[in-house]
């Protein structure tokens, strides 16, 4: 019971469709098996409500909540329903990014408002749920924030522009985050997941390319160094409920992997 007591808003607490568990809804069945009371948020509401019907079966409190991380007045309503229902917020987990879904593409492809439209949901997004929730946390004087990057921002390869653009500012925005409110005792941290086995990026992936879920899986599997096969949402979740809890209270401003050690080849 690592989060017994604690208030957390997961943003993206639902997942795309396809076979699996995304790391937005992992995280929250995480918070909740390990103690926290959980506003989960996404812009799908039905998807939200399926991961608070999951989290039921495990007797803890979630609540699903619609919001679109788009628009700043839904996150305004967020911060202050979690305010309403609990009277603070302990834990803001920010797990929204898109990347095939939004329209990204390699540089020569890329469209204006493809690139408007990912800057919007996978930065945007973040930046603006954190301006709504820092004044709560550090009026408590306590609150942990952790951020979703990806090793895509250090991956030589990656063709996608505005992915990999928006990871990296993830990194140096978490960092700022980090430095400007430590004196409060807000720690800020982000997780750098590498190729998992998630709706998102498998089903999308092979939606998009026209291929078999079975071809796409092996595919990435083979780039894995570890095993050789992808981390699940599961691994991103375990990593989350660390930077989350009590037991990373000297840590703030990190970027850590969960690649399977994949920025170890990189580097």
């Amino acid at each position: 019971m690592r989060l017994q007591g604690k208030i957390a808003i997961v943003v993206g607490a639902g997942q795309s469709p396809g076979q699996g568990i995304g790391n937005g809804r992992a995280t929250v069945l995480r918070f909740v098996q390990e103690g926290a009371s959980v506003l989960a948020v996404d812009r799908v509401i039905a998807s939200a409500e399926e991961t608070a019907a999951m989290a039921a079966k495990d007797g803890g409190e979630c609540v699903p909540f619609e919001a679109d991380v788009t628009k700043e007045v839904s996150l305004t309503a967020m911060v202050a329903e979690a305010r309403r229902r609990w009277g603070r917020i302990d834990i803001l987990h920010n797990n929204v990014g898109v990347s095939i879904a939004g329209g990204d593409k390699p540089l020569e492809e890329l469209t204006e408002e493809a690139f408007d439209r990912v800057s919007a949901i996978n930065l945007r997004g973040t930046i603006m749920a954190c301006k709504q929730v820092i004044p709560v946390m550090r009026q408590q004087r306590a609150g942990a924030i952790v951020n979703i990057s990806s090793v895509a921002a250090f991956e030589n390869s990656y063709p996608l522009v505005a992915y990999k653009a928006t990871k990296a500012a993830m990194i140096a925005f978490t960092q700022q985050l980090a430095l400007h409110n430590a004196a409060y005792g807000i720690r800020a941290n982000c997780i750098l997941p590498g190729l998992m086995d998630t709706p998102m990026a498998v089903d999308t992936r092979a939606r998009a390319s026209n291929r078999s879920r079975a071809e796409v899986a092996a595919e990435r599997d083979a780039r894995v160094p570890l095993r050789g096969r992808m981390g699940t949402g599961w691994d991103v979740a375990n990593a989350a409920l660390f930077l989350a809890s009590d037991e990373a209270n000297f840590i703030t401003g990190v970027a850590l992997p969960v690649d399977g050690g994949a920025l170890v080849r990189i580097g």
